[in-house]
C-alpha cells in the first residue's frame, strides 16, 4: 500500500520569512533606544515625543484590514517587494532631509509597510514549512524577532559612541548624516537593509497555495459580523492594550533612567532596553512549558501581576532596583500577547481571518499608550505617566476571569 503523498516543503521560504520577521523587529524597536536622542536633537516635549511611536503604530491601525484585501488580490512578491521598496525610499529620504516631521512620515511609511508585511508572512510560513510544523515554526519566528530586538540597541550604541568614531563604517555612516545627528545612521543600515532584501524577495521563486478559510480575510460583512459580538471587541481591546504597555514600557525605560538616575541614554538605557526585549525572549521559552502545564488563563493572571508588581518596584525603586526590574518586566509579558490572541481565536466558530485582521489592528495600542505616557510626563511627571500602565495592565489581567473560550490550551497532567 502506498504511502500518503509527502506535501513539498519550501526551507528557502521559511528561512525569507525569518529573515523577514528578524527585519520587522530590528527596525520596529530601534525607536525604543533612540527615542530620548530624537527628544534631545529635535528638542521636543515629553508629549510630541510620544507623537513618534504613535505614527508608526497607528499605521498598523490604517492598513492591517486593507492589507488583508490586497493579500487576496496581488502576488507574494508584488507585495513584499513593494513593500521593502517603500521602506528603502523612506528611510533614505530622511537620511536627506532629516527633521521632526520627516522622521514622523518615515515612521508612518514604515509601520503600513510593516502591516502588509505581517498579513503575508503567516500563511507563507505555513505553506512553506507544512501545516503540521506551523506551531513551532511560528514559536521559531517569535524568538528570531525578540533576539532581533536584543540586538538592534547595539548597533545603535556602536554608531553614536564616541570610541568607534575611528571605525571605517561609522566614520562612513557618519559622513552621511549630519555631525549633530549620528543616531539617523541608522537610517541608512535601515535603507540598505530593506534595498538588500528588496532584490532578494524579487530574485526568490515562490510556491502557489491555496488559503485556507481561517487565513482568508473575509468580505466586509464578516468585519460587521465579528463587531457585533462583544468577545470581537474585547479581544481587540486586550490586544490594544498589551501592544501599548509593552511599547509604552520599551519607549520610556531609556527617558526615565536618564530623567530620574541621570544614566546615559546611549549606553546603560539602549542595553536596559535590549535586555528588556532579551528577558521577553527568554520569557517565550518559560511561557512554552507554563502553557504545556497550566490553563493559559491562569498564566495570563499570574504574568499580569507580576508585571505590575515589577513596573511600581521599577518606579520606586533604586537605580540599581530600576535596572533589574524593568527587563524582568519585559519576561513578565512575554506571554501576553500569544495568550490573548489565542483566547480570542478560540472565542468564536466561524470568520477567523476576518478576527486576526480586528486584532491585527489594535497594534494601534501601541501608538496611543506611549503618548498619553509623554502627555502625563509633561503635565504631572514621567513617573505618573509610566504608573497610568497600571490600568491596561489591570485589563489584561481580567481577561483571565472573564475568558471562556470554546477551546482551551492542552495541557499535560505530571502525575
Amino acid at each position: 500500500m502506498n504511502s500518503p503523498k509527502r506535501a513539498k516543503r519550501h526551507y528557502h521560504i521559511v528561512v525569507l520569512v525569518m529573515v523577514v520577521f528578524f527585519a520587522i523587529s530590528f527596525i520596529t524597536n530601534i525607536l525604543n533606544s533612540i527615542i530620548a536622542d530624537v527628544k534631545e536633537s529635535f528638542d521636543l516635549s515629553l508629549a510630541l515625543t510620544g507623537l513618534l511611536p504613535f505614527s508608526f503604530f497607528i499605521a498598523y491601525g490604517v492598513m492591517s484590514i486593507p492589507a488583508g484585501f490586497l493579500s487576496e488580490k496581488f502576488s507574494d512578491k508584488l507585495l513584499l517587494s513593494a513593500s521593502f521598496l517603500f521602506m528603502a525610499l523612506a528611510s533614505a529620504l530622511f537620511v536627506i532631509f532629516p527633521g521632526h516631521l520627516s522622521f514622523s512620515l518615515t515612521l508612518f511609511t514604515l509601520g503600513s509597510c510593516m502591516a502588509v508585511l505581517q498579513v503575508i508572512i503567516n500563511p507563507m510560513l505555513r505553506v512553506a514549512g507544512g501545516e503540521e510544523h506551523f506551531a513551532f515554526n511560528s514559536v521559531i519566528a517569535q524568538l528570531v524577532f525578540g533576539l532581533a530586538s536584543f540586538a538592534s540597541p547595539y548597533l545603535y550604541i556602536y554608531l553614536v559612541s564616541t570610541s568607534h568614531e575611528q571605525d571605517a563604517l561609522v566614520s562612513l555612516l557618519r559622513n552621511l548624516v549630519p555631525p549633530n545627528l549620528p543616531w539617523v545612521s541608522l537610517y541608512v543600515v535601515f535603507a540598505f537593509l530593506a534595498l538588500l532584501l528588496f532584490l532578494v524577495v524579487m530574485i526568490t521563486r515562490y510556491p502557489s497555495y491555496e488559503k485556507k478559510d481561517s487565513e482568508r480575510s473575509g468580505d466586509s460583512s464578516s468585519y460587521f459580523d465579528l463587531l457585533k459580538n462583544k468577545w470581537t471587541l474585547l479581544y481587540f481591546f486586550g490586544i490594544f492594550c498589551y501592544v501599548g504597555t509593552e511599547q509604552g514600557i520599551g519607549n520610556w525605560i531609556s527617558q526615565f533612567l536618564f530623567e530620574y538616575h541621570g544614566q546615559d541614554p546611549q549606553t546603560v538605557g539602549a542595553s536596559t532596553v535590549s535586555y528588556f526585549w532579551g528577558m521577553l525572549t527568554a520569557g517565550c521559552l518559560l511561557g512554552l512549558l507554563l502553557l504545556k502545564l497550566i490553563d493559559s488563563r491562569k498564566v495570563l493572571v499570574g504574568a499580569s501581576m507580576a508585571t505590575m508588581i515589577s513596573l511600581v518596584i521599577a518606579l520606586t525603586g533604586s537605580q540599581k532596583i530600576a535596572l533589574i526590574a524593568f527587563p524582568c518586566m519585559g519576561f513578565c509579558i512575554s506571554v501576553m500577547w500569544s495568550i490573548i490572541f489565542s483566547l480570542g481565536l478560540n472565542s468564536v466558530r466561524t470568520h477567523h481571518g476576518s478576527l486576526s485582521g480586528i486584532l491585527c489592528t489594535g497594534i494601534a495600542g501601541g501608538a496611543i499608550f506611549p503618548l498619553i505616557v509623554g502627555y502625563l510626563g509633561d503635565l504631572l511627571s514621567l513617573k505618573a505617566g509610566l504608573a497610568f500602565l497600571l490600568l491596561p495592565l489591570a485589563f489584561i489581567m481580567s481577561i483571565g476571569f472573564w475568558a471562556k473560550p470554546l477551546i482551551n490550551n492542552k495541557t499535560v497532567s505530571l502525575k
